[in-house]
């Protein structure tokens, strides 16, 4: 087990897959009329060719040259340009792109849970992996020539980068994902945030539990990060008592151990007096970052917007419902973790413990919810027009079946923020999960358009700080395998044929 495992079984499904949808849809569809023409004009050496429809920067087309010039190897560099190169640009050719990309990324997914989550062990981070591979909005895009796998990949390899140290590189890596898609400057910022975090938190000892509630032998990590709280702030107490609190009985590996408890201030308080004792280490290792922060607000300014192209239909909009869409998403994704009974009760103790505070907290997050998808909720024209993605059905079926509908979901939007805060407040610190969220809302927020494929890189960051079960993984690779065998059969062979425009439609996401 490990990478390799990884690899191979990844590679085992995705390059069998990847032929069949090759074999049956030729020709480019989608969003990939405009960006495989593209790739080939780059292969034919036209590098001052560009399509104003494309929005996104030109790194996935450079990746593709680079996978096509693996064919053979020094042909590119001693021939030029040649009729050769430009004819294995071919569409099955660039789709495959985004099949290696999606091997690379389960081996760096894999990597990351093992810096994260050393003690998990090599066998469930290798499950974990896998099943991160199988998410159906990853999965299906795997096998077309959008730019959502090479995004992905390149942000996970410059978090992997970051965790490990590698400030320069992670930071040259971020550089890239942003030349893939420019939203991804926003994580480039969260990483470097989190790399600050990382060095001003001092470690606890990490501890294995066994978690009884599930019913099987998994070993599960509780924390291994929580920032220490200063001077009296500090306090001992047995990690039993810690566990009693969520009403979840666990066996305790290591019985006593270190807990450092601390408010949210000072938790805040701790990180800035830290930083700014070790304030040019921090700088020497993060001013790269800021580097590539600053050369994308200089590109904004010239360009005049974050798009490249179709500016008109991509304008930034206050869509806040778009945070609510995500969090059900997100916790439906993951159904057995977050909609369990044992994962309800405790979140319900939780709040119970905390009193009015709690009450408060609850009230002010409805009320939100509420504003958002009454004031700030937006059906784009493309959402409302276009049958052949499966958001036009979630929209007219679910959030706009009925007039008090939309006002309906919001208990379960905000139920889902609150399970995903109290999951990542286990093993990160409250400083890091707010800036999960703020990460997430900087990047969903100006979006008019629901795409369900946006919600793909909060996601896999959210489970890669998730403790889950050997039985929940069990269960959501189930589920996953299924939704992706019902997409691609409706995708390869339930085509149909739309009025107002010529060939075969299909259904993606």
């Amino acid at each position: 087990m490990g990478k390799l495992a990884v690899a191979l079984i990844v590679s085992s499904w995705a390059i069998p897959v990847s032929i069949v949808v090759n074999r049956i849809v030729t020709a480019p569809y989608m969003d990939e009329i405009f960006h495989i023409p593209q790739a080939q004009q780059y292969c034919k050496g036209n590098f001052l060719s560009w399509d104003p429809m494309i929005t996104t920067p030109p790194g996935l087309y450079y990746l593709s040259l680079a996978h096509v010039a693996s064919f053979f190897p020094g042909v590119y560099a001693v021939e030029g340009v040649s009729s050769q190169y430009f004819e294995w640009c071919s569409v099955s050719i660039l789709r495959s792109t985004n099949v290696v990309l999606a091997v690379l990324c389960s081996v760096l997914i894999y990597d990351i849970i093992t810096c994260v989550r050393p003690a998990l062990g090599e066998r469930k981070a290798t499950f974990l992996s896998v099943v991160l591979a199988l998410y159906p909005l990853h999965w299906f895009f795997t096998f077309l020539y959008y730019t959502d796998v090479a995004s992905l990949t390149m942000v996970l390899a410059m978090y992997l980068a970051c965790l490990k140290k590698k400030y320069f590189f992670s930071a040259l890596l971020g550089a890239f994902s942003v030349f893939t898609r420019q939203t991804n400057i926003v994580w480039v910022v969260f990483v470097a945030c989190s790399g600050v975090i990382d060095i001003t938190s001092p470690l606890i000892k990490e501890t294995e539990i066994v978690d009884l509630s599930s019913g099987d032998d998994t070993i599960e990590v509780v924390s291994n990060y929580h920032a220490a709280t200063a001077g009296n702030m500090r306090r001992r107490r047995k990690f039993n008592d810690a566990v009693e609190s969520d009403k979840t009985p666990v066996l305790v590996r290591n019985a006593s151990v270190i807990i450092n408890s601390t408010g949210f201030l000072d938790e805040i308080r701790t990180i800035c007096l830290k930083s700014w004792l070790m304030k040019w280490r921090i700088l020497l290792s993060f001013t790269p970052f800021l580097m590539v922060l600053v050369a994308f607000v200089a590109f904004v300014r010239w360009n005049g917007s974050v798009v490249l192209g179709a500016k008109e239909a991509h304008t930034v909009s206050p869509h806040f419902a778009q945070l609510m869409y995500f969090s059900l998403i997100s916790a439906l994704a993951a159904a057995p973790l977050h909609f369990s009974l044992s994962h309800c009760v405790a979140l319900f103790w939780w709040s119970w413990k905390k009193g009015t505070l709690s009450f408060c907290q609850w009230l002010i997050a409805l009320a939100a919810g509420f504003l958002s998808v009454h004031l700030f909720s937006i059906a784009h024209p493309y959402l409302l027009a276009d049958n052949r993605h499966y958001t036009f059905y979630l929209w007219r079926k679910v959030v706009n079946a009925h007039q008090l509908g939309k006002y309906f979901l919001v208990p379960f939007y905000i139920y889902s923020w609150f399970s995903i805060f109290r999951t990542l407040g286990k093993v990160r610190p409250r400083v890091w999960v707010l800036a999960y969220f703020l990460a997430t809302a900087a990047v969903l927020v100006p979006a008019p358009l629901i795409e369900l494929r946006y919600y793909t890189l909060p996601f896999f960051f959210l489970m890669l700080h998730s403790s889950i079960s050997y039985r929940s993984l069990m269960l959501m690779g189930l589920v996953y395998t299924a939704i992706n065998a019902f997409t691609m059969t409706m995708f390869l062979f339930r085509p149909f044929q739309w009025s107002h425009e010529p060939g075969l439609q299909r259904f993606i996401w």
